[in-house]
């Protein structure tokens, strides 16, 4: 049998609820959890069944193969820098940087490495989304000429329901922008490639007392011509609802729940899903804030995971999603600083 590489994971958070468990279902060894309490890293590895507990990365680089960074923004740089400099392999939580400048430097110092590093933009493997892609790479619509991705969502509409601080503190790189849109300006890159141009607006809806955004409002025009609207809220209250579709010269492309739909003049009719765009078997949903995406999320991750562990031992692609690189993810950051551009300038239009 090949040897399990070894990984700390940087983050106590969505460090444990979500990389720990991808990461071994992907055929890691998770031997190190790195916090900045050592009383709750201890009380979290324990949980977790990790089995080096401490609040300095720099003790663990010598015994392992890869880091996985799942902290605020703001301590990215530095953690990943640190990880790169001694030869791991690197991959990063979203949003990738506070700035383009530094992903750009993150990209450099990647590069220099010569080691695999990706970018936690998991839903890029998300079943539905991957067979709307496909349908849209394979021409099912023609020229994709406008798109659509509005969602509603309750997340922080209530201000009793406690949250990570970074999301509500600008100088963490907090903002639904940066923890939520962040996804989307992925997604619509993968979908429909660069941003050329962004016009667009970040505000508050919910009755918090925060410092950064909680919803966001975006159109954007796309290298190939296309329309795009992306916008989102997490302050509203009700069930969630939403729109994803993408309208071209032939047909369009939706999302009804998870599934993917296409209509043309053939009809109306949901697109089979090809086997290797299937998931792993999705955890049980819980009646528990803390786990309330924990379905949704850990599927994806396991792909993304599987996808960073043959980067670090040299196999062949598992998946024909093609994994998010920092090269992404200083492109993504790109359009997030046009975006925040634009917003302080009450909604010019910005060059990406």
């Amino acid at each position: 049998m090949p040897v399990a590489p070894r990984v700390a994971v940087v983050g106590t958070g969505f460090g444990t609820r979500i990389h720990v468990p991808a990461l071994r279902a992907a055929g890691f060894d998770v031997v190190a959890l790195v916090g900045t309490d050592i009383e709750k890293t201890a009380r979290r590895a324990e949980r977790a069944g990790v089995g080096v507990a401490t609040t300095d990365l720099a003790a663990v680089l010598d015994d392992v193969d890869a880091v996985t960074v799942a902290t605020p923004p703001a301590t990215h740089k530095l953690l990943v820098l640190a990880a790169l400099r001694a030869g791991r392999h690197v991959l990063c939580e979203k949003p990738f940087t506070l700035t383009t400048n530094e992903a750009r430097d993150l990209v450099a110092a990647a590069e220099r490495a010569r080691v695999t590093a990706l970018v936690g933009h998991e839903f890029r493997w998300a079943t539905e989304r991957a067979v709307l892609g496909r349908a849209i790479a394979a021409g099912h619509i023609g020229e994709p000429r406008f798109a659509m991705l509005v969602q509603f969502v309750p997340l922080v509409a209530d201000p009793a329901m406690r949250m990570p601080a970074w999301w509500f503190d600008q100088s963490l790189g907090g903002g639904w922008l940066g923890a939520s849109g962040s996804h989307l300006v992925d997604q619509a890159r993968v979908w429909l490639g660069e941003f050329t141009t962004v016009s667009a607006a970040l505000r508050v809806v919910s009755d918090r007392k925060v410092s950064a955004d909680d919803s966001f409002s975006v159109r954007a025009r796309m290298a190939n011509g296309c329309d795009v609207v992306l916008a989102q809220t997490a302050g509203a209250w009700g069930a969630p609802t939403g729109i994803t579709r993408v309208a071209g010269s032939r047909g369009t492309v939706w999302l009804e729940g998870d599934t993917a739909m296409l209509a043309d003049r053939d009809g109306t009719r949901a697109l089979p899903v090809p086997t290797d765009l299937v998931l792993p078997p999705a955890p049980p949903a819980l009646d528990d804030p803390v786990h309330a995406y924990t379905h949704l999320e850990l599927g994806p991750y396991t792909r993304l995971a599987e996808s960073f562990r043959a980067g670090v031992t040299g196999g062949p692609p598992p998946s024909p999603v093609p994994p998010p690189t920092f090269a992404d993810g200083l492109a993504d950051m790109r359009v997030l600083d046009a975006i925040r551009a634009s917003a302080a300038a009450d909604g010019a239009r910005v060059n990406v």
